[in-house]
């Protein structure tokens, strides 16, 4: 501890000027005082002359100190307290220490930041790049502030998906020349860790850092492994929990001087701390002055209006009031016992009875529907809603602009609908929503004159880094287990530059689980409070156990149970307000009085608080009355007492009566015994069936010696299940213990089966079934480790002989059949594409597609065109081809300034590139059934023909005149002869010259017809 605190005095001498000059002074008449007698010499003057005077010109140099708001932040000035936070840090930066801003939330800690930052560039020079770590939801903000206040920085923002941030590495992130600020957020470090590692970096800043407050969280552990020369960390909650907490914090700051956590927690004990107070104290406040600079809004802002909570109590709804008793006499053998309870069950009892609290449509199956209206029912059946339908009319006609923030999404859902319903303009945002969407809503919301009304959060999405001072009233619907959260839920709109006085609504249910859950994060904060006024730290040793959770899910047990009307109140808002308001100051005077030693042993359920002062704060004091001493139970719990039971009329008189008499449950079959061990087989070894009869022998025969009877199979009908047992003791009377024959012949069947086939070589041999198809063998044996292709084909022959004995053999085959097709389909699919690429020279140019009404108005025809070719060209059934298709996408020259194309990612092309191949198998399909249409009528045509020549060849002879008979002969036999001449195949001459000579004859005949017809007419 010493020698800590001895390095600690050092770096308070390097940060403070003065205590830097008077340490010289001191070290100076130290020097004098041991000896007097020396004298410097003139030499010795001239040197340290010379080095003040070159120690004044640096600084003259380099200003390490601004009195105004430096010339690089524009549109705007600095305060005065925030200039003194820009000192603070370059005092760090220049002994070479890191710190924490720890200033209150909504004192501008972001321009602070903004501001030494640009103090790097414009006074230090420094080329090295900077590293802003934000929430996600702040990441806009931090880009938005960075422009705004120091528009000379270069800023550059690291997000998206898979593909962008791959692009944004390749294109920005390795020419850290084009850039001087990244900003990104704590999911973005994780998982690009790699890229970030290699860059070394001025400064790495971490807004909201209580989120390395766990030292083996991945994030602590990846920003340690980031090279930087200088961190800061950021924060407006630095001492939450618990020392080693702190530990985490400043291990990140400072490794060197806090190595070893085990050693600080033994110096820092809280118990220690209690035990002596002043000397710890001290040591804790030596320890944190270098590191540490914390302002609080009160301290330094005295312009900023006041923030006023009020907290409101709402009664439960006859709906409610049902559910909240359903699910206590769910649990009530759990809540009344005496012995061990699971802690992950009761927090679920708390959530489930929150959820009560907050609307019973959060329960599936209470919303009336379908059809699911929005109307009235919506407000009537929960309490809360019905103080908001009061509340909102009451906020918006006085001109108040509100935020409203719940644990629950669900709860923005109804609230979503309910605005909706009343017509009011919101905004909403909750860990889902888009980082696009969140800026703009925000932006939307803030903008002069917005007409938006209610600004809906989840409270831990929307609670970190959002600036929306433009409302003046918030409202917690429900409230957060850590009191810091609502705060800086609050802090959203009570923040530096607010005009208004800011009114906070805090929504109670009476009577329930959230009356104690408020109490105890009052009480914690009333202590946190009380604490670090002080400079002390605090332990966890208020986490809240089994004991207390059991006395909130009690508490207001009873009175839910005492009705079941609802006791929503009909009072005006303004009496509602009213008495909220002086509830919320009995709860505050109340814990004002108590002191911290009260606060330290302040329990739910404390034993002794009946005798002491804090009585009236436990649980069980009701009404007035300590009703767990009036109890006098033995146990020391309270005994929750369940309403009286309506009887209903069952009119179900058998069933009554058996159910009646039935003494005991239904006797449980016994289980038939264990013979002694016996091989291991399974079916997929494919042993021959023979020796499966001898081991269910040797079964029955070993119950035979046993006496064992055969037992009813209970799920069978009676009957059936008696004619089973009596085939199964005929089986076991008329066994007989196998022979030494027998035991031979099972012996050498051992050996037949494919026992050197384990469960995992059948599991590998069907996956490989499937992939490949039963035919290919070849590829299916190098699928199967340690098998051998003769040994597949082997058990191949055997499977697909005996398949049918396996007990799963459908699935099986249905497995490998489903494979099988897959199969086929990129056979198909290949040939189509084949058929489709062999009707062009180059498909890359003349390609077209048949698109009917399947076009789209997304992609191109070009687009289309290219994606088709080059999956041809690299192989539809090759693996990761749209991976590939991609990356050939982005390096195609035509396509650079096609953001769209260049921007798809793997299954988007393989979408797309499924539809272009369906359109080109029908087109193909249908150029199929033209072409078959093409040759049938040919065929057909040719038949045709055929059969119409010998008829046009008489038409021809009788149309000859029979002047010209003769010439026309003469002309033929002329022809014929000349016909004749040329030589012609032997096999052809003879069937020509019969031809021939009928043609011939046909021709004489027809001339002598015809002359004798015209003597017949002279």
């Amino acid at each position: 501890m010493d020698k800590i605190l001895e390095k600690i005095e050092k770096l308070k001498h390097l940060t403070d000027p003065k205590a830097k000059k008077n340490s010289n002074a001191q070290n100076e008449l130290n020097t004098s005082k041991d000896n007097n007698r020396h004298r410097m010499t003139q030499e010795d003057e001239d040197e340290e002359l010379m080095a003040e005077v070159k120690e004044f010109e640096d600084e003259e140099e380099t200003i390490t100190h601004f009195s105004a708001s430096p010339w690089y932040i524009k549109n705007g000035e600095m305060r005065d307290y925030q200039i003194r936070g820009l000192n603070w840090m370059i005092s760090l930066y220049k002994s070479r220490l890191n710190g924490i801003l720890a200033d209150e939330m909504g004192l501008g800690k972001t321009l602070q930041t903004i501001s030494l930052v640009g103090y790097m560039k414009h006074f230090q020079n420094k080329n090295r790049p900077h590293l802003v770590i934000t929430p996600k939801s702040t990441l806009q903000n931090w880009v938005n502030e960075f422009n705004k206040w120091c528009p000379s920085l270069s800023v550059a923002c690291l997000k998206g998906n898979a593909e962008e941030r791959s692009e944004f590495i390749e294109s920005t992130l390795n020419h850290p020349d084009k850039w001087e600020v990244l900003i990104t957020s704590y999911e973005m470090v994780i998982i690009e860790k790699a890229a970030l590692k290699k860059i070394k970096w001025q400064y790495v800043i971490i807004d909201e850092a209580h989120r390395i407050k766990n030292d083996e969280s991945k994030l602590s552990v990846t920003v340690r492994m980031l090279s930087s020369a200088n961190r800061l960390l950021i924060t407006g909650t630095p001492l939450q929990n618990n020392l080693h907490e702190l530990w985490a914090l400043l291990n990140f700051l400072v490794p060197d001087i806090f190595s070893s956590d085990d050693e600080f927690n033994e110096i820092f004990d809280t118990d220690k701390c209690l035990e002596k107070d002043e000397t710890i104290v001290q040591k804790l406040h030596t320890v944190l002055k270098p590191f540490l600079l914390r302002r609080l809004k009160s301290d330094v802002e005295k312009r900023l209006p006041p923030k006023i909570e009020t907290k409101l109590y709402v009664g439960l709804s006859a709906i409610q009031r049902q559910l909240y008793t359903k699910l206590l006499l769910k649990d009530i053998d759990l809540l009344n016992t005496g012995g061990k309870t699971d802690k992950v069950r009761l927090l679920n009892i708390i959530m489930q009875l929150r959820k009560v609290c907050n609307h019973p449509y959060l329960f599936d199956g209470v919303e009336p529907g379908p059809p699911y209206t929005t109307d009235q029912h919506l407000v009537d059946s929960c309490g809360k809603m019905v103080l908001l339908d009061k509340l909102l009319p009451r906020l918006k006609q006085q001109g108040h602009r509100v935020l409203i923030f719940t644990q629950m999404t669900k709860i923005l859902d109804i609230l979503e609908d309910y605005c909706l319903w009343k017509q009011y303009e919101y905004c909403r945002l909750d860990g889902s929503t888009d980082h696009e969407i969140r800026t703009e809503s925000i932006k939307e919301f803030n903008a002069p004159g917005s007409t938006k009304f209610i600004y809906m959060l989840s409270t831990r999405a929307g609670g970190l880094g959002i600036n929306l001072m433009t409302a003046d009233t918030v409202i917690i619907y429900d409230s957060d287990w850590n009191p810091q959260a609502d705060l800086q839920a609050m802090d959203r709109a009570h923040r530096i530059g607010q005009t208004k006085t800011v009114r906070v609504f805090r929504l109670i249910t009476d009577n329930t689980v959230e009356e104690r859950i408020i109490y105890r994060a009052e009480t914690k904060l009333r202590l946190d409070h009380v604490v670090i006024q002080q400079g002390r730290l605090t332990d966890s040793g208020n986490k809240l156990d089994k004991d207390q959770m059991l006395s909130m899910i009690r508490h207001g047990a009873n009175y839910v149970f005492s009705s079941k009307e609802s006791d929503i109140t009909d009072k005006d808002i303004d009496d509602i307000l009213a008495e909220g308001q002086k509830r919320t100051e009995e709860m505050k005077k109340k814990l004002e009085e108590l002191g911290e030693s009260q606060l330290r042993k302040f329990t739910i359920d404390n034993e002794e608080e009946a005798e002491s002062k804090e009585k009236e704060f436990s649980v069980y004091n009701w009404e007035g009355e300590d009703w767990k001493k009036k109890q006098g139970d033995a146990l020391g719990i309270k005994w929750i007492e369940p309403p009286k039971r309506e009887r209903k009329a069952n009119y179900a008189v058998d069933s009554y009566f058996r159910d009646a008499l039935r003494q005991g449950g239904e006797p449980k079959a016994h289980k038939a015994p264990r013979p002694p061990r016996q091989p291991y087989v399974q079916d997929f070894q494919f042993y021959p069936p023979k020796l499966f009869e001898y081991l269910d022998k040797e079964i029955y025969a070993f119950r035979k010696s046993i006496n064992y009877k055969a037992v009813k199979d209970l799920e069978l009908p009676p009957e059936e299940a008696k004619k089973q047992q009596l085939e199964e003791q005929k089986k076991i009377d008329e066994a007989e213990p196998l022979t030494e024959e027998e035991q031979a012949d099972k012996e050498k069947l051992l050996t037949m089966g494919f026992a050197n086939w384990s469960k995992r070589d059948y599991i590998q041999f069907v996956k490989a079934n499937e992939k490949y198809g039963r035919d290919d063998l070849d590829s299916i044996a190098k699928e199967i480790e340690g098998k051998t292709t003769k040994e597949v084909k082997e058990y191949a022959k055997v499977f697909w002989e005996r398949c049918n004995e396996l007990q799963d053999c459908e699935k099986i085959l249905g497995q490998i059949e489903k494979g099988e097709a897959k199969i086929q389909r990129r056979i198909s699919i290949k040939k189509a594409l084949d058929a489709k690429m062999s009707r062009y020279k180059s498909p890359f140019y003349q390609l077209k597609i048949q698109y009917g009404s399947s076009k789209g108005k997304n992609y191109t025809e070009e687009e289309d065109r290219f994606l088709i070719c080059f999956l041809h060209k690299l192989g539809f059934d090759k693996e990761n081809v749209y991976d590939e298709l991609r990356y050939a996408v982005r390096q195609a020259p035509q396509f650079r300034f096609d953001w769209f194309i260049k921007s798809r990612t793997s299954l988007e092309l393989q979408r797309r590139c499924n539809t272009l191949i369906t359109l080109i198998e029908k087109e193909n399909s249908e150029l199929e059934e033209k072409e078959k249409a093409e040759r049938k009528n040919a065929k057909a045509a040719a038949a045709s023909n055929k059969t119409k020549t010998p008829l046009a060849t008489s038409d021809l002879n009788t149309s000859q005149n029979g002047k010209s008979s003769r010439a026309s002969t003469s002309r033929s036999s002329t022809s014929v002869k000349t016909e004749a001449a040329p030589e012609t195949p032997k096999g052809n001459s003879k069937r020509k010259s019969e031809a021939l000579s009928k043609m011939d004859t046909s021709l004489a005949s027809t001339s002598s017809s015809a002359s004798k017809s015209k003597k017949a007419k002279k």
